[in-house]
């Protein structure tokens, strides 16, 4: 297993004191286990949170991207709707109706030129 850089562990010294030393050198290496697993209890607790704040994230997300998804599904239907009727009357035998459709586009492009070119 490999150990992250941030990771502090010193290693007590080993010797063979008495057995009133043992007891001393069992004590550091209990309070030693006990800081080591609050630091690992608080990693767990941030790495907790985090994971957390991801989900939230992950689902906000899914949220916006299947509104888009609808958002797109409504235009989709609207513009194969235009684009049906325009062909309806591309098909119609009156040649009239798009010759003023494209009178009323230049118009319209022409008093935008007019418009933009005043200011």
């Amino acid at each position: 297993m490999r150990r992250s850089q941030g990771y502090n562990y010193q290693p007590l010294p080993q010797h063979q004191p008495g057995p009133s030393g043992q007891q001393a050198s069992g004590d550091a290496l209990e309070e030693e286990n006990e800081r080591m697993a609050e630091e690992l209890k608080g990693k767990i607790g941030a790495l907790k949170s985090l994971t957390i704040d991801i989900g939230n994230e992950v689902r906000y997300q899914d949220r916006l991207l299947r509104g888009m998804d609808e958002d797109m599904d409504r235009t989709g239907g609207f513009m194969s709707n235009t684009i049906g009727r325009v062909v309806r009357l591309g098909k119609g035998g009156h040649r009239n109706y798009m010759c003023y459709m494209f009178l009323f586009v230049l118009a319209v492009f022409f008093l935008l030129y007019i418009v933009l070119k005043l200011r």
